[in-house]
């Protein structure tokens, strides 16, 4: 969870490769899905232009990276992409839910008059000095997910469970839940807004409450699985009134 109230560094991760060179056991490709943003909050990712090396250096001695960055405007619910090599910042006025590899191999190349350590030889060895598309390809799994993300090292989806509704979760591998809206029970542990809970090799029972659920879902890539949730038999079917409810 990252709460943004300036702007943070302007920086770049390496991939697994580069890492693995200076001794890391992995590079960094994440994900933000935006959790609330202040009227005209923004992120940066990739550069306006391709730029040259030079280009590039320079406008981190000078500072001016921080016009040369592509800003662009975000708002709640928003996901936005961010593989390694990208560079990219957050703006002041965000609260992002972060997914990412297990790593914190992060090299600074501008800090806003901040006094902490730049990584420029390292963060122009593996920066890509030019325009990136930050767009996931979202797109809707089944009534209740919406797949966010898909990449090599994690998928991102979200839920949206009925309220009053009983469903299990079959984590075969690293699987967690951060609640957005609603509330529920996750075996006998409850859960509600901005909480998350973690699970492995494990199928736990789900149990919504009056609100129903809405949770950010993250496990390992590279694909969706086709069989983390399933209603339990017996709940009524009431996925047309929600949906209903959903566009209204």
């Amino acid at each position: 969870m990252l709460f943004a109230n300036e702007p943070l560094s302007i920086q770049v991760h390496p991939d697994d490769a580069f890492a693995r060179s200076i001794g890391l056991p992995h590079g960094k490709t994440e994900a933000w899905y935006i959790l609330s943003a202040k009227p005209g909050a923004k992120v940066a990712v990739g550069l306006q232009r391709p730029a040259t090396a030079q280009e590039l250096r320079a406008s981190i001695e000078d500072g001016s990276i921080a016009d040369l960055v592509s800003w662009r405007d975000v708002h709640a619910g928003d996901v936005v992409f961010v593989p390694a090599g990208t560079i990219h910042a957050i703006g002041p006025g965000l609260v992002i839910a972060e997914i990412q590899q297990r790593s914190d191999a992060t090299f600074r190349l501008f800090d806003f008059g901040r006094q902490r350590e730049l990584h420029v030889d390292n963060a122009m060895a593996v920066a890509h000095a030019g325009p990136a598309d930050a767009r996931a390809a979202s797109r809707r799994l089944t009534d209740t997910t919406m797949l966010l993300v898909a990449c090599r090292y994690f998928v991102l989806e979200r839920i949206d469970l009925l309220p009053d509704s009983s469903w299990e979760i079959d984590a075969a591998n690293e699987t967690w839940l951060l609640v957005l809206a609603g509330n529920a029970w996750v075996g006998p542990t409850s859960l509600s807004v901005g909480e998350a809970l973690y699970l492995q090799a494990d199928r736990a029972g789900i149990r919504t409450g009056a609100g129903g659920l809405s949770c950010l879902v993250a496990y390992q890539g590279p694909e969706p699985s086709q069989n983390l949730l399933h209603m339990l038999a017996g709940q009524p079917d009431r996925s047309a009134d929600h949906q209903k409810e959903a566009r209204s």
